[in-house]
C-alpha cells in the first residue's frame, strides 16, 4: 500500500512510499483510509522541526487528522465493516501519570505519551491503517465528506470544556465570544460558540474570500480591523485565540471584558520578540478577575463531544471549510499553504 512517510528531524525527507499492508492485532480494526487533514503540525514535521519515529525505525508514517471506513472489526466491538471512523491521536504514557491513569491523557504530566503520526507511532496517512477499538470513534454516515474535520473539532471541544469549567468558578453567563483567527480551529471554535447560543465574532486579516463567507454563513460577525477596535465594540466575555501570533496573543490578554476568559489554542513560534507592557496586563487581569489558559489535544470525552457537534452542524457549511482536496500521489502540493486555504485534505483513495 501507499503511505506518506517522513524521516523526523530531516527536512525534505517526506514522500509517498510503498509499505507493507498493516495487520490488525487483537482488539484492533483494519480500516481503509479515506482522507487525511493537513495542518501546521504536519508541515513542521516535514520541515524537520520535530517528530519521532517508532522505536527501531528511522521513518514515520505521517498524519493525525484521520477519516476511514472499517474493513474488519473484532466481534462484539461495537464496530462493523462499513462504519465511518476516526482514530484518536494520543495514547497515554505507560507509567502512567495521574492524569493518564484517569483517562485524561491530553493532560499528561510527564510527557511520556505517544501520538499517531507525530510521536513514536505511525500515523493515519496511508491507504490502510489499524486502530485499537478503544481509540476509535464512530461518525454519522452523513459526515463521509467532512468527517476529516473531526480531530480539529476535538481540540475546540476541549477548549470550550475548559472555558466552561473555569467560568463555573463563579456566576457565569457569557453572551459574546471573540475568536481570533479564521483557520479550521478558529472557525470550528466559532461553530461551537454558535451551537451554545452565543453571539460570535471572528477576527482575521483577510477582508474577502472563503473565510468571511464561512463566518457569514454561520450567522456570526466577521472583522478584519484591529483587535482593540473589535473588543471595544463587542465586549466579549470569552476570547479564543487561534492564530498563535505573538502580538495577537498579548492583545487578546490585554483586551477582555471584566471577568473575561482567554483560551489560547494556537502555538506561537519561538525567537520572535515583541514589546509589551506586562505590568498593565497583570494589573488588568488581577483587578478584573481575568483568566488566561492554554488548551491542546483531546481525550476520548472530547472526541465524543466533537462527534456530537459535527452531527448537529450543517454539512454544507462544514464543506466550506475544506477548500482543497489533493490526491495522495501529489502530497507535496498539500503542504503548500495558499492564501484562500482553510483546510487542505489529502484524498487517500485517489
Amino acid at each position: 500500500m501507499r503511505a506518506v512517510t517522513v524521516k523526523p528531524l530531516e527536512s525534505g525527507s517526506a514522500d509517498v512510499r510503498d509499505v507493507p499492508d498493516p495487520q490488525a492485532g487483537p482488539g484492533e480494526m483494519l480500516v481503509e483510509g479515506l482522507a487525511l487533514g493537513i495542518c501546521g503540525t504536519d508541515r513542521e514535521i516535514v520541515a524537520g522541526d520535530y517528530g519521532w519515529a517508532p522505536p527501531g525505525r528511522d521513518r514515520l508514517v505521517l498524519g493525525h487528522e484521520s477519516l476511514g471506513r472499517v474493513r474488519t472489526a473484532p466481534a462484539d466491538s461495537g464496530f462493523a465493516p462499513g462504519d465511518l471512523v476516526v482514530g484518536v491521536v494520543r495514547r497515554p504514557d505507560p507509567v502512567p501519570c495521574g492524569a493518564c491513569a484517569h483517562g485524561e491523557f491530553d493532560m499528561c504530566r510527564n510527557g511520556s505519551y505517544t501520538e499517531r503520526g507525530i510521536k513514536q507511532i505511525d500515523g493515519y496517512g496511508s491507504e490502510l491503517w489499524t486502530v485499537e477499538t478503544a481509540y476509535a470513534v464512530k461518525l454519522d454516515p452523513a459526515l463521509a465528506g467532512v468527517g476529516v474535520l473531526m480531530e480539529p473539532t476535538t481540540v475546540v471541544a476541549k477548549a470550550w470544556e475548559q472555558i466552561e469549567r473555569v467560568g463555573a468558578r463563579s456566576w457565569f453567563e457569557p453572551r459574546r465570544v471573540l475568536v481570533t483567527g479564521a483557520g479550521p480551529i478558529g472557525l470550528l471554535a466559532a461553530l461551537l460558540g454558535v451551537q451554545r447560543g452565543l453571539e460570535v465574532h471572528v477576527l482575521d486579516l483577510v477582508s474577502d474570500g472563503p473565510k468571511p463567507q464561512a463566518v457569514a454563513a454561520l450567522g456570526a460577525q466577521y472583522h478584519s480591523t484591529g483587535i482593540s477596535d473589535v473588543v471595544a465594540g463587542a465586549q466579549p466575555d470569552i476570547l479564543i485565540e487561534a492564530t498563535g501570533a505573538s502580538r495577537v496573543v498579548f492583545d487578546a490578554m490585554a483586551n477582555t471584558a471584566s471577568y473575561g476568559i482567554v483560551c489560547l489554542t494556537g502555538v506561537s513560534p519561538v525567537g520572535r520578540k515583541i514589546s509589551v507592557d506586562l505590568g498593565a496586563v497583570n494589573r488588568d487581569m488581577v483587578l478584573e478577575n481575568d483568566v488566561v489558559l492554554g488548551s491542546v489535544n483531546a481525550n476520548l470525552s472530547h472526541y465524543a463531544a466533537a462527534a456530537d457537534a459535527l452531527a448537529k452542524a450543517d454539512v454544507e457549511w462544514l464543506s466550506r471549510l475544506i477548500t482543497r482536496r489533493v490526491p495522495l500521489d501529489r502530497f507535496a502540493e498539500a503542504l503548500d499553504a495558499r492564501p484562500d486555504d482553510i483546510k487542505v485534505v489529502l484524498d487517500l483513495t485517489a
